[in-house]
């Protein structure tokens, strides 16, 4: 008997599978390809029947609709910047999204719900539902490349990444190396869990990092961030520039713009001092109006002028667009519109 599809959802199950298959270590590698990559099993100008062995090519299509299973496509909703917010049903019913962003960018999600609980956040307010397997986060970016070329991932969906380390370092892991992905081109999204720099750094595929900061006062950004480690954010910031310039990665300090409360002139001076002369950068997202929060972003006006008066001051600044805004797809905003699950498909 076949195990249950949620055995699958750590890659571990898929590499049994693949020894089941073959003996050969170069022939496991190449199906892998062929599903991180989601490419066809016969391509190129090797032959496939002269290259793998007949079990492996008979049981290759049943391996990879257990695959498909653990991620698959609810909804596509286009927006007019050109990115994709998927939808993304697991295996369980629960559902996830993903983000296919202009120029071959990816945002993926790495648990259902999320415990840390940001108040301009709608994932954080149904709290932690479960952990994503490491396949189950692989798998986002095997649909995403069915739909169009994705050589960069961003960990930046729903849940916080530190909080399922294990699954999340094996999925950077096998993306990449099998995977094809630039290291550079994996961004670590964390709000600072202090466990993240010394992992990062003792892996075999080192990751960019992203800093979720959005205030540079103790006080405020605990308030901001209710249920993230209680780090200093000067320690914070210290120990991921270190990681950064250990790695040549410039570090991505993230800054969601929430009118009146940062973005004034005090809080430009602040980020300015923390970040300037560190190998960093800054975006400036301005915030996806969650309903009920109370929150706004600022006017394009002043969004724009403040990441003016941080070029200004010598911090490297980029005004971003959180994708999808026009179809109301901000982090948890596609999953809210289902909010008990979506019908599962060929659950096992």
């Amino acid at each position: 008997m076949d195990p249950p599809l949620h055995d699958w959802t750590r890659l571990a199950r898929l590499h049994d599978a693949l020894a089941a298959l073959s003996d050969v270590p170069r022939h496991r590698d190449y199906l892998l390809r062929t599903w991180v990559q989601a490419l066809p099993l016969a391509r190129g100008r090797r032959q496939v029947e002269n290259f793998l062995p007949l079990r492996a090519r008979q049981g290759w299509p049943a391996l990879q609709e257990r695959l498909e299973g653990l991620a698959t496509l609810h909804s596509a909703h286009e927006a007019q910047d050109g990115s994709q917010r998927l939808l993304v049903r697991l295996h369980d019913g629960q559902a996830v999204e993903s983000v296919l962003l202009p120029r071959g960018g990816l945002c993926v999600s790495t648990q259902v719900g999320c415990a840390v609980g940001c108040v301009f956040c709608r994932t954080g307010r149904d709290g932690l539902q479960r952990q994503l397997g490491s396949a189950e986060i692989v798998a986002q970016v095997v649909l995403a490349r069915r739909r169009r070329a994705v050589d960069k991932v961003v960990f930046m969906g729903m849940g916080e990444p530190a909080h399922n380390l294990e699954a999340v370092l094996e999925a950077i892991g096998l993306l990449g190396t099998a995977g094809a992905i630039a290291h550079k081109n994996l961004v670590f999204s964390t709000v600072g869990d202090p466990r993240v720099f010394a992992r990062l750094a003792a892996g075999p595929v080192k990751p960019a990092l992203a800093l979720s900061l959005h205030s540079t006062d103790d006080a405020e950004r605990a308030r901001l961030l209710p249920r993230a480690p209680r780090i200093g954010v000067a320690e914070l910031v210290d120990a991921a520039d270190r990681y950064a310039r250990d790695t040549g990665y410039p570090l991505q300090v993230q800054w969601t713009l929430i009118e009146g409360l940062n973005d004034r002139d005090e809080d430009v001076e602040a980020l300015a001092r923390l970040v300037r002369g560190r190998h960093a950068m800054v975006n400036l997202i301005p915030l996806n109006t969650v309903d009920g929060s109370g929150l706004r972003r600022p006017a394009a006006l002043r969004a724009a002028e403040m990441a003016r008066a941080l070029n200004r001051r010598g911090v490297l600044t980029r005004l971003r667009q959180s994708a999808g805004q026009d179809v109301e797809g901000g982090c948890g905003q596609l999953r809210s519109r289902f909010p008990v699950r979506v019908q599962a498909a060929g659950t096992a």
